[in-house]
């Protein structure tokens, strides 16, 4: 298991940036995979971002070009840098990892943080 904790979420207008942290109990090179994912009022929750142990990175076609996922191992932490926010990027953005346990997998998620964009 992991504990996950991110921070950096608030209130933006369009077109503003934020950057979004996520530290993690243990060391990154242990985990399978960190994604960020959001999930908007009545919405189900969706990726965003992902960062595979190997250093790959994808992203939802909303966001190519605005987002970008990186990670520091010194600090077992990940990053979400938004840029050219807009009001459809407010959600909740939630952190997570995939870690293996024996065969299986387990999705560990943080708290979340809110992300609102208005205008």
């Amino acid at each position: 298991q992991v504990q996950l904790v991110e921070s950096g979420g608030g209130l933006v207008q369009p077109g503003g940036s934020l950057r979004l942290s996520c530290a993690a109990s243990r060391r990154l090179f242990s985990i399978k995979a960190m994604g960020w994912y959001r999930q908007a009022p009545g919405k189900q929750r969706e990726l965003v971002a992902g960062l595979t142990s190997g250093g790959r990175t994808n992203y939802a076609d909303s966001v190519k070009g605005r987002f970008t996922m990186s990670s520091d191992n010194t600090k077992n932490t990940v990053y979400l840098q938004m840029n050219s926010l807009k009001p459809e990027d407010t959600a909740v953005y939630y952190c997570n990892a995939l870690t293996v346990v024996g065969s299986g997998e387990v999705s560990n998620w943080g708290q979340g943080t809110q992300v609102t964009v208005f205008s």
